[in-house]
């Protein structure tokens, strides 16, 4: 009998512990199905993810905060189907999103981090940014580009070809930042004072082919497949107005939940691939990081020279 009273209440006590499994909050965004799986290397699960951008915030926030976005939702997790958007639709909390009118419809940036943990809570794994800002949609401030390597092209080739972009874009008088990818290449990110889109797009162009003219055996300026074997693609195509590309910090729909993560140049050489950082490794990166390596980034004022 006594064991029997003693047992009683264990039913309410699982009740209220599956309750509380079915949501969970952070930065006061309500996450539904909390523990469901996002990678299931670790795993990592959707409260992880959230808690990850949490950490992250302060290096994350002078990079996304104020772009138009472009996200890859799985909502069942890596291993799941993905789809990308850009428009603010259904299925994002877009009352935690900052909507801005573009050609009908609404494109959507983030203010806060509630913003981003709405995006997470929505399966969001891939954050992506324009290289302009919401109120100046018609100008770019960034320039990305974006070293694609073919399948059969070395890590070492990749850095190469960073410090080359790096080493042109220095010749006019252009300072120039770099990140890995969590994917396969690296990215060359260059602050501009605000430029038209013509004129961002041609100087792009005509850098990349370049590198091409002067050594085609190891880079492409051509998106064609075909053409990109045993060579880097300097992809200049995510410099126009309706591109984007990786934001610094954001995850990667990728085995073993990669992140993108700026690096100083004098650390290429020790890196082993473009996708080294992890979630988990990311966050420890920057617990030890003793300068952001990309702090002057924003503090960078450089005049887009003539595509000529």
């Amino acid at each position: 009998m006594s064991g029997r009273q003693d047992s009683e209440p264990a039913p309410s006590r699982r009740g209220a512990r599956t309750k509380a499994e079915k949501s969970a909050s952070v930065a006061g965004v309500v996450l539904t199905h909390p523990d469901r799986i996002y990678w299931r290397e670790g795993p990592i699960r959707k409260r992880d993810l959230a808690d990850y951008y949490a950490t992250v915030w302060k290096w994350i926030e002078p990079h996304i905060v104020g772009r138009p976005m472009a996200v890859l939702r799985c909502p069942e997790g890596s291993a799941g189907p993905c789809f990308f958007q850009k428009h603010a639709k259904t299925g994002i909390a877009a009352d935690l999103l900052h909507l801005t009118p573009e050609k009908g419809d609404e494109i959507f940036s983030v203010d806060r981090l509630e913003g981003v943990i709405a995006l997470v809570q929505a399966g969001t794994l891939e954050i992506h940014v324009r290289g302009s800002t919401i109120d100046d949609l018609t100008r770019a401030d960034r320039l990305v580009f974006d070293l694609d390597p073919g399948p059969d092209v070395g890590w070492d080739a990749v850095v190469a070809a960073a410090r080359e972009v790096g080493a042109r874009l220095e010749r006019l008088r252009l300072r120039s930042f770099v990140k890995t990818t969590g994917g396969k290449g690296l990215h060359v990110v260059v602050p501009i004072r605000p430029a038209p889109w013509h004129a961002v797009g041609a100087f792009c162009r005509a850098l990349a082919a370049a590198m091409e003219k002067d050594d085609p055996r190891r880079y492409v300026a051509s998106a064609a497949k075909r053409r990109r074997a045993g060579r880097i693609f300097i992809d200049y195509l995510r410099n126009s107005h309706d591109a984007t590309s990786i934001a610094p910090y954001s995850t990667r729909a990728r085995p073993g939940a990669p992140v993108a993560v700026p690096v100083a140049w004098s650390e290429l050489p020790a890196l082993a691939s473009a996708n080294r950082y992890t979630v988990a490794t990311t966050l420890r990166r920057l617990a030890r990081l003793r300068a952001d390596p990309w702090a002057d980034l924003a503090r960078t004022h450089q005049t887009l020279p003539d595509a000529a």
